[in-house]
């Protein structure tokens, strides 16, 4: 392999599987494929959220370590997707009184959005914000800047994570000692790259069917309205399946065979057995009854989500995508229990791909999530050629000297929907912060100092001796 010097890595923490990706952005647009290693991440990983970090630690070096040896170049950072079953999103309204006929600058609406980051949330961390539209007076707005008015109102919607989740995710890379060159939120990402412009506009439910946990982001008029993480996913049909008295592992074959989301009574033979393995059967009718239970459970609860003020707004229909997804007459369950009738399977993603990898070229969907965070990586993660007959000791003295392109440190108004600011990017933040507060403290008391100290002089001009003695050197002065 050539000597490969600029390519970008994504990584993408799912219930099912840890997956690794590295591909190299062409002037085209288009990207190509370089690396893509998956590992299996159930006995550490449930519901998208990381319980055991040690083994997700030594699972992201084992990943990595296939990645370099397969790009014989070392991997200087990576791009990571923030997702699962804690994340979730809550509205919030900041409001500002402004003196009679003011011209609304744009100092005053970061001023809301600093209020906004500012709010407290229990055991929960503020990942990412998304505006929505402002109201100035009584009119809505996207962009209240230059509008005369006497009081703005600034509506946000604030996607929320538990915060010991969030330090677990960050603790795992810090431990696989992985330089995290940026995280985001992998909804956004995915939904950057399977939707179109036109689907965000006019309103849309993007519909992420993942193995334990199944995401719903909801769209209109290109922002973000809604976003939330339902604990349910194709997983759940398998063990249901599993309950017709067979393993997991034969369950989840005949769920790939034989599960339909949907079946017409008419089409249902009841004589018709679906088989298990050599000696054993189920009931064709009592298989399908499992399987549609299940699916109609979940499809139930992604509607629940669909807030009330939209759902007659979302005329670019469900788009559906993930794993899950692949299920036989999927869409026609969608559209039968949501009452929706656009429904579509995003098979993949929309930027061009070039690989010769087979699961990357079978577009099931599966990959759409990392694709979407190598899509959106933007820094070079490739640092020094890995020479396969060079000198050990030469290479470990080179670890060292990794070339790392860094961005300068993001403060929260600088960061784009969908992009989370790092554990770096917020230590280096705090640290600012401590010292503009020691700057300013040192400055309010050079004030303090100042004023007091003309107070006394004041006080000392005034005093009924200074007084005295200015009025005995006037009586010892000659008369002109």
């Amino acid at each position: 392999m050539a000597e490969l010097k600029d390519f970008i890595v994504a990584i993408e923490l799912g219930s099912s599987k840890v997956t690794g990706i590295a591909g190299q952005k062409r002037p085209d647009g288009s990207i190509s494929v370089l690396s893509l290693v998956r590992e299996e991440s159930s006995s550490f990983i449930r519901k998208g959220v990381v319980y055991n970090i040690d083994k997700t630690a030594q699972c992201l070096t084992s990943m990595i370590k296939k990645m370099e040896a397969q790009l014989q170049t070392r991997i200087t950072q990576v791009f990571v997707g923030v997702g699962g079953q804690s994340i979730r999103s809550v509205k919030n309204t900041i409001v500002k009184d402004l003196p009679a006929d003011t011209i609304i600058t744009q100092d005053m609406v970061v001023e809301l959005m600093d209020a906004n980051w500012g709010m407290d949330y229990p055991d929960q961390k503020i990942l990412d914000v998304a505006e929505q539209e402002y109201r100035v007076d009584t009119n809505l707005q996207m962009d209240p800047v230059g509008i005369r008015a006497n009081r703005l109102e600034g509506n946000f919607l604030n996607i929320l994570e538990r915060t010991a989740f969030f330090q677990n995710l960050n603790r795992c890379f810090e431990t696989a000692n992985i330089k995290v060159a940026d995280m985001y939120l992998a909804p956004l990402a995915l939904a950057n790259a399977v939707l179109t412009e036109v689907e965000k506009r006019s309103g849309c439910a993007l519909v992420d069917i993942g193995a334990d946990t199944t995401t719903v982001s909801v769209f209109w008029k290109n922002v973000l309205r809604h976003l939330a993480v339902i604990p349910l996913g194709s997983n759940n049909v398998t063990k249901d399946i599993a309950s017709l008295q067979m393993e997991d592992s034969d369950a989840e074959k005949m769920k790939l065979k034989y599960a339909s989301a949907y079946t017409d009574n008419n089409d249902i033979d009841p004589d018709m057995k679906y088989s298990i393995d050599a000696e054993r059967q189920v009931e064709t009718r009592r298989f399908i009854e499992i399987v549609e239970a299940r699916v109609e459970e979940i499809i139930e609860n992604v509607r629940y989500q669909i807030p009330a003020e939209y759902y007659d707004k979302l005329l670019g229909g469900i788009i559906l995508t993930g794993g899950g997804s692949n299920m036989e007459n999927i869409e026609q369950a969608f559209a039968k229990y949501t009452h929706i009738d656009k429904v579509r399977t995003a098979k993949f993603v929309t930027t061009t791909i070039n690989s010769s990898n087979e699961q990357i070229n079978a577009k099931n969907g599966m990959l759409n999530t990392v694709l979407g965070l190598l899509i959106k990586g933007d820094i070079n993660c490739a640092g020094n050629f890995i020479d396969p007959n060079g000198n050990l000791f030469e290479e470990q003295e080179q670890l060292g000297q990794q070339p790392i392109v860094e961005r300068r440190p993001r403060q929260l108004g600088d960061l784009e929907t969908g992009t989370i600011r790092t554990a770096r990017e917020e230590e280096l933040a705090a640290e600012e912060a401590r010292r503009k507060k020691e700057e300013e403290d040192r400055i309010r008391r050079e004030e303090e100092e100042r004023q007091a100290e003309e107070e006394r002089k004041r006080k000392k001009e005034n005093s009924l001796w200074n007084k005295t003695k200015k009025w005995l050197e006037g009586l010892a002065s000659p008369e002109e």
